[in-house]
């Protein structure tokens, strides 16, 4: 039915730019004529603490040019003006990223990608020489760690062997936090931005519930467990008079990586390959043969919102399964034995129990993109063997399965635990007198209006959008320096400083497939 399914056409990248600059950021051109200052802040020994974000990570992977676009790689440059010292990182051997492990390429810790001819995005040639059990000579500045959750900061055993390697490789000993190494260097300020990742394995496994293991779990961490780490870190942090920056989070459901792919991609020249003549009659064959039974038993059984007939003049949803629904399996079972026979009848009541079409409020995944029409086999069908035609393309016979897409009810989830993180870090802010950046209402503007900086207008759309990288998640180099920016302000107007921002101009969208 459909043949090379791409809804994603990039064929021509545009990147916008305009005269006008009204972003509120640290001004890139001006220090307002007077001497560049710290104000209160002592930026002799600057610290950061956080998670791949902190670290430099973009298009999928850590490596040394990432390192180098950090924001906080760009704070300590600008620091650099105000009396600040020097920033070590903990730099990855090469540009090709990841690990090699065992002498091979880590399929866990995979290489950056680049945007291929045709617009694809494509993991660049070679082989990382950054072995996963070599260590690095400490001290260091740069405590972000890629898969970092807030608990990970001062858990005991995440620089071991059997924790997290960006951090073992760069610990002070297997016994070490994250936290007891970056306060060990004495800061004279710090940045902490740190919970994403609290959530953000959930909603990238679909909501798919795994575990809250300290090491590999990546259910939502309990509120009240966030709360307690961060502000019992943000002591210790600010010990002794230390001054420093924290930051809330965004909605990770905002990201490109959850925004990019459609809910309702499937026009009648897709399900046509091409053709919509073809889309037709496709269209015409799945009513009569599939979604029209189907219908009919939900409606009888109570459920007759779940789907609804295929349109050849609109854009079509996605099916979907969703685990929140009442599972109407059994019920079906019983409707289709007496024309399918028991065993077809069970097959076809297991698939379409918890099935229904997407809408606007679900989330489909940037990785899902393959998926949507695609066979789906005895791994991935949820139901232990690869279905028979015509139930074998995903999204349009065959549902979707809970790890592809982020559901209504996942989603709230997600927004619930990161409102009540986001009370703790800006309670913990005001009563420390932290600066305070607000990345929520930053994400905002660049998913509605986008913010103009330095003549560019920077929003939240994949790849065109200038401020996120090929992974959906991470930023790009140019969004990078539009945190560091904002983070320049906060620091600004709570110590009294006037330390300049960088150009957004200076700072690229993408990287080259060679760098």
């Amino acid at each position: 039915m459909i043949k090379n399914f791409k809804w994603l056409a990039l064929a021509s990248l545009v990147f916008v730019a305009c005269n006008n600059d009204d972003a509120v950021v640290a001004n890139a051109n001006s220090t307002d004529g007077k001497a560049v200052t710290s104000g209160t802040a002592n930026l002799s020994k600057y610290v950061a603490l956080g998670d791949s974000f902190a670290a430099g990570f973009s298009d999928g992977a850590l490596f040394i040019e990432g390192q180098k676009s950090g924001y906080p790689n760009i704070l300590a440059q600008q620091f650099a003006f105000a009396g600040g010292g020097e920033f070590l990182n903990p730099l990855m051997n090469d540009n090709v990223g990841g690990f090699l492990a065992g002498g091979v390429q880590s399929a866990r810790f995979g290489k950056r990608l680049y945007l291929a001819p045709g617009n694809v995005p494509t993991a660049v040639d070679g082989t990382s020489s950054t072995d996963i059990s070599a260590h690095l000579t400490g001290p260091f500045n740069n405590y972000g760690i890629p898969g970092a959750k807030c608990i990970h900061l001062a858990f005991v055993g995440y620089g071991s062997s059997i924790g997290n390697p960006y951090f073992a490789r760069m610990a002070s000993s297997p016994a070490a936090t994250v936290l007891s190494d970056a306060l060990a260097q004495n800061p004279t300020f710090f940045s902490l931005w740190i919970g994403g990742n609290d959530v953000l394995g959930y909603a990238t496994n679909g909501g798919v519930p795994t575990s809250q293991d300290a090491v590999t779990g990546d259910d939502i961490t309990p509120v009240a467990i966030f709360d307690a780490l961060y502000k019992s870190m943000v002591t210790k942090l600010v010990a002794g008079g230390t001054k420093g920056v924290v930051a809330n989070l965004p909605y990770v459901s905002t990201l490109p990586y959850f925004t990019t792919v459609p809910y309702n991609p499937l026009s009648v020249t897709v399900l046509g390959g091409g053709s919509a003549a073809v889309g037709g009659a496709a269209i015409s064959a799945l009513n009569t043969d599939l979604y029209t039974p189907l219908i009919t038993a939900l409606t009888f059984f109570g459920a007759p919102d779940r789907i609804k007939l295929l349109s050849a003049t609109s854009a079509n949803p996605l099916l979907i399964k969703d685990e929140a629904l009442t599972n109407l399996s059994a019920q079906l079972t019983a409707a289709f034995t007496p024309t399918l026979g028991a065993a077809t009848a069970a097959f076809y009541g297991a698939v379409f129990g918890q099935a229904r079409q997407a809408t606007a409020a679900d989330f489909v995944t940037l990785p899902t993109q393959s998926a949507i029409g695609a066979a789906p086999t005895a791994l991935d069908s949820g139901i232990g063997f690869a279905p028979p035609s015509p139930l074998d393309k995903f999204g349009i016979t065959f549902p979707l399965q809970d790890k592809h897409v982020l559901t209504a009810t996942e989603v709230l989830e997600i927004k619930v635990a990161t409102d009540a993180y986001n009370v703790t870090i800006a309670a913990a802010a005001s009563a420390n007198g932290l600066a305070f950046v607000d990345t929520k209402a930053i994400m905002e503007k660049l998913n509605t209006t986008g913010i103009v900086a330095n003549g560019y207008t920077m929003k939240s759309t994949y790849v065109t959008g200038n401020s996120f990288s090929l992974d959906g998640v991470h930023p790009s180099p140019r969004g990078y320096a539009l945190i560091a920016n904002y983070f320049l302000t906060a620091i600004n107007t709570t110590y009294g400083s006037n330390i300049k921002g960088v150009n957004l101009g200076n700072y690229r969208i993408l990287y080259p497939k060679v760098l």
